[in-house]
């Protein structure tokens, strides 16, 4: 059977699907409506519910499975689903969540393996210790969390495999230029974002929490920086470097961060988070796209298409 991200525009859905997202919304003429993002294991759609009352909007919630019937329209370059029938599993249809959630390529066993392979890398042990507290600390919810709640790396280990695909682009990028700090580096890729174990409400309909809305993973993971110091008794300037890499690995005030990098190794986080990040969406959306043809427009990378060669 056709997986979601497998029909094409036109053709008829009959898919058990899980909801990722549920939000509700007032038309322009007052109407309640829903938009719903929809998965399966090969992603995830938008669709719209219309004419919705609170009654629906409790059935209809995030981590809830229902089986939808429509069709896969296209909305200002985007394919949507268009639903015509949903309705909540029936517990005797034995669908599990697990049967529709998106995960790692890799189990999260063989990414975690391969990161703490990096420590080996490390030479200052103030900095090794701090990073292996927090990893430590943070390590059952760190190999299940998503990066994202949507755009990138939003499935089971997302965040584990994020992070290890970057480790790999912070190596070959080492390598190529030696006065890199590779300790300020590695460390600076693993902690940058371990503050979404926090910021989101888990791997499964993943949502903002109340801290992740009130302060975001940038100021979770400074504070948790600080707070590691303190319990460990380090106190020098590593533990001030560190806390720089994540405050400013977004690059930009406008993108999210407080400070813009200002160490070398900070300007290349930056980078190598936008590249892995980048290169997750568009994977993901050149493997719905026949050769030939053009992409969905992918609203994060300026809601541009791209174009998929008809050679390999």
């Amino acid at each position: 059977m056709k997986k979601l991200l497998e029909h094409q525009v036109g053709e008829p859905v009959d898919l058990f699907l899980l909801i990722k997202q549920a939000t509700k919304g007032i038309t322009q003429q007052g109407s309640p409506f829903m938009t719903l993002i929809l998965q399966d294991k090969s992603g995830d759609l938008e669709a719209k519910l219309w004419d919705t009352g609170e009654e629906q909007a409790q059935l209809y919630q995030a981590a809830t499975i229902v089986k939808v019937g429509g069709e896969i329209h296209e909305y200002r370059g985007k394919n949507q689903l268009r639903i015509k029938a949903i309705r909540p599993m029936k517990e005797e249809e034995g669908v599990t969540i697990a049967d529709l959630v998106p995960s790692a390529e890799k189990s999260k066993e063989v990414l975690f393996e391969e990161l703490m392979q990096y420590f080996f890398e490390m030479k200052n042990p103030d900095i090794q210790r701090v990073t292996r507290h927090l990893l430590k600390k943070h390590q059952a919810d760190f190999m299940l969390y998503p990066a994202a709640t949507r755009n990138h790396h939003d499935y089971v280990t997302g965040l584990l495999d994020h992070v290890v695909s970057m480790l790999k682009l912070g190596k070959a990028i080492a390598e190529l230029y030696p006065t890199l700090n590779k300790d300020l580096l590695y460390a600076g890729i693993i902690l940058h974002d371990i503050g979404k174990v926090i910021e989101l409400s888990g791997p499964i309909g993943t949502q903002y929490t109340i801290e992740g809305n009130l302060l975001g993973h940038i100021t979770i993971m400074v504070n948790e920086i600080s707070k590691a110091a303190e319990e460990l008794e380090i106190d020098g300037e590593e533990i001030m470097l560190l806390q720089h890499m994540v405050l400013s690995h977004h690059g930009k005030e406008e993108w999210g961060s407080p400070k813009r990098p200002m160490l070398k190794e900070a300007e290349i986080l930056h980078y190598i988070d936008n590249i892995d990040a980048k290169m997750n969406m568009l994977n993901r959306v050149m493997s719905k796209t026949n050769p030939g043809e053009f992409s969905e427009r992918v609203f994060p990378l300026d809601n541009r298409s791209f174009y998929k060669p008809t050679f390999e």
